[in-house]
Order: C-alpha cells, then sequence, then structure tokens
C-alpha cells in the first residue's frame, strides 16, 4: 500500500459549539466581519514550463497531452496578473478593504507589484503552498520541505511571512501536523466545516482553524456545476451577507468569507456584483471587512470559544 495512505489522520468534529454559538465581540463592534480572500494562483499554477508534467486544463472536455504547454489555459492565468488583480485592487482600494491573498509562494516570486501592493496597503497572506497543488500528492517530507520554502519565499517577497495556511482544494491527513510541526503559522483554512474559528489540538497542542467556505467562492462560475451568472453568484453573497449579519444583530456575531480570482472576477463584466455588495455592506452598517489575520489574532486574544455561557436549556456550559 501507497505509505501516503497508511495514517489514519485527525478524528472528525461533527459537534463543534453545538446549540449555543460563542459571543463574539469582532472589531469595530461588527455583527458580521467580512474577509475578501483573492485567491492569486497566477504563476504558481501547474505548467510544463515549470517542470510539470501537465499544465491547469480548461475542463474535461478539453484535455491536452501530457508534456504539450497549453498556450489558451496559460493565457487565462496571466490575465489575472497582468489585469484582472489590478480591477480587483482599484475597487478594494476605492472602498478602502483590507483583504488576504491566498497565494501560492511562487506566484508571488513571478509579481513583485503585486507584492508591493500588498505590503502597502496592508493585505495579509494566507499561504496556498509553494506551488498551486495537491498536498495529498506529496510524500511526507515533500510537504514538510514544501511548507518550509513557501514560508520562506513569502517572507522575502513580501517582507513579512504568511499568517495562515490554505492548501488546494483540501488538506493531506498530514498538512495540519505539519503546519503545528513548523510553528510559523498563526492559523490553517483547511476546513470548510463553521462559520466561525474555532480551536482544535495539534500533538496536544492547540492549533486554530479559520473556516472557509466554497458556498460564496466564485471559482464555482467556472466549473461544470456551479453558479450560472455572475448575478446569482452575488445575489447569494448578498443574502448570505444579510442573513448573517441579522444573526449576528441576535447575539451570536458571525465571520463570512467571500473568495475571487483575478482570472475570473477580475473580468469587468463580473465586477458589478463586487460593487453592489460592497454598497450594500455599507447600508447595513455593522459589517466590518478586515483580514483573516486580524480574525485569527483577534480570537486568539479573545477567546471567545472559553467564555462561560448560557445552553439553551439554561445550564452552564
Amino acid at each position: 500500500m501507497d505509505e501516503r495512505f497508511n495514517e489514519v489522520g485527525p478524528q472528525r468534529d461533527l459537534i463543534g459549539y453545538g446549540r449555543v454559538k460563542p459571543r463574539v465581540t469582532w472589531p469595530q463592534n461588527a455583527s458580521l466581519v467580512v474577509n475578501f480572500c483573492i485567491a492569486y494562483e497566477e504563476g504558481g499554477e501547474r505548467s510544463v514550463l515549470y517542470g510539470d508534467e501537465r499544465g491547469e486544463s480548461l475542463g474535461p472536455g478539453y484535455p491536452m497531452d501530457a508534456g504539450r504547454r497549453d498556450l489558451a489555459v496559460e493565457s487565462i492565468f496571466e490575465y489575472g496578473s497582468r489585469a484582472g488583480i489590478w480591477r480587483l485592487a482599484d475597487l478594494f482600494d476605492e472602498h478602502a478593504v483590507p483583504v488576504t491573498l491566498f497565494a501560492p509562494a511562487l506566484a508571488l516570486e513571478k509579481n513583485p507589484e503585486v507584492c508591493g501592493w500588498v505590503a502597502e496597503r496592508g493585505h495579509d497572506i494566507c499561504s496556498h503552498g509553494w506551488k498551486w497543488i495537491e498536498p495529498w500528492l506529496l510524500s511526507e517530507e515533500e510537504e514538510r520541505r514544501q511548507i518550509a520554502w513557501a514560508y520562506e519565499s513569502i517572507e522575502r517577497s513580501v517582507g513579512r511571512p504568511p499568517s495562515g495556511w490554505r492548501s488546494r482544494t483540501g488538506p493531506s491527513i498530514r498538512t495540519r501536523r505539519l503546519l503545528a510541526e513548523h510553528g510559523g503559522f498563526l492559523y490553517d483554512s483547511d476546513s470548510y466545516s463553521d462559520d466561525l474559528p474555532y480551536v482544535t489540538t495539534v500533538e496536544e497542542k492547540e492549533h486554530l482553524v479559520v473556516p472557509y467556505t466554497l458556498t460564496y467562492t466564485e471559482g464555482r462560475l467556472v466549473q461544470p456545476v456551479g453558479f450560472t451568472s455572475p448575478e446569482s453568484f452575488w445575489s447569494t453573497c448578498i443574502a448570505g451577507m444579510e442573513e448573517l449579519t441579522r444573526e449576528g444583530r441576535q447575539g451570536f456575531p458571525k465571520m463570512m468569507s467571500i473568495g475571487v480570482h483575478p482570472r475570473h472576477t477580475g473580468q469587468a463584466g463580473r465586477m458589478t456584483g463586487l460593487r453592489t455588495l460592497l454598497e450594500r455592506a455599507e447600508e447595513l452598517g455593522d459589517v466590518a471587512f478586515v483580514t483573516r489575520e486580524t480574525i485569527a489574532r483577534h480570537w486568539l486574544e479573545h477567546r471567545p470559544d472559553l467564555i462561560t455561557k448560557t445552553t439553551a436549556t439554561g445550564a452552564r456550559a
């Protein structure tokens, strides 16, 4: 049997916070904190040019033979780094919105101007790997090396290290353990399991998880099964923001992650919905846009998950 499958990995937690969520006091006393996650993968994706057997693909109906470059797909990624990222940057700058880049280290190495924008505006980096590849395809030692390479490379490129980690799609059964072993990461976002951060145990030590979501991620606009139009995607995001804000006003503030890709949302025809969402947030008044690092540090500083709370039955937790 392949050594990668010999380890059982972490146990599952199907209960989480249960019936009563922690009462969070967010920055700006917000009912909802929203983190925009820019998946900046351009230059870190699979490419024959960079030594991969195959490059990225437009989908299962458009395969390219192993060893052949797909210049069309490469140019789609190039649009993200040449044009799309700056259209997003202009809008976020206009509204003074801090964001988090989910970025492979190699993508940042290839675009110093993006690194400069991140540093200038105080955005943060959540490492999206050394390269944009699935970690479960790696041996343990190779995954350990790539985690270290990513951390060191991003620190050189941006001037400060990444605050967190997010694997491509999902982690291996070892990823969280290796991140804890490394010790340089404040959190990971390799989970879709909650609306709030939570602390788990890794090798008998506490480790923070800031969950991500696929519900509010516009990569589904270009997948075979997903949103049919930008309008349907952004309508879903706005509905989610409004409902989570309503819940927050009832005493249980939440967080929301919204994922965008420069090569997708950075297209002009997909920007209107993002602008509308920002304007709607301003109307609500108690929605705060923050970086993922801000959420993680705030949670660890205040630890609302440890505050005694009254359960739905009236007992003390």
